[in-house]
């Protein structure tokens, strides 16, 4: 039997006063280039009708033909709009998943729940147990600056270039 990798996880929660529908377009669909985190998305065949399995190539920046070779490959594992979606995203050395959950709060708001998997790919076990909690910090900042972005997402849905 393989050993499974240890796997470092972080949840943060941010709410923000547009609705629910309106938080998931700006979160959930992938736009070619997304200039809040200046990544541009190609979408595999799937893409007329997204939900789990669609697959997915992200690149740093604004692309002006396909993505490099080696570019890292997405898919969404998790689909049912407009309250959960969740993306695997590999890279060479690791894994990650971020999981988007939404829920509209009483004053009409949404509340986003993120929660951000990582999963180190291969590797010494040595050296995971001495970057463990550089990871841990790692994750925590991503999910924190993740959702510091949601505000300026709900804002380019709205008002697209």
């Amino acid at each position: 039997m393989t050993p499974t990798m240890p796997t470092t996880t972080a949840t943060g929660v941010r709410e923000v006063p547009q609705p629910p529908k309106q938080v998931w377009r700006a979160l959930a669909v992938l736009e070619p280039y997304c200039s809040v985190c200046d990544v541009s998305y190609v979408l595999g065949e799937d893409a007329r009708r997204p939900g789990i399995g669609t697959t997915f190539v992200c690149a740093p920046g604004r692309l002006d033909g396909p993505p490099a070779e080696g570019a890292p490959q997405g898919e969404i594992v998790e689909w049912d709009p407009p309250r959960v979606v969740a993306t695997r995203l590999r890279l060479t050395p690791e894994t990650w998943t971020t999981r988007i959950e939404l829920a509209g709060t009483r004053g009409g708001g949404t509340r986003v729940t993120m929660t951000v998997t990582h999963e180190p790919v291969g590797g010494s076990r040595v050296v995971r147990r001495l970057q463990r909690g550089a990871l841990r910090r790692l994750v925590q900042r991503t999910v924190e600056a993740e959702l510091a972005k949601v505000p300026a997402h709900v804002e380019r849905a709205a008002s697209p270039a």
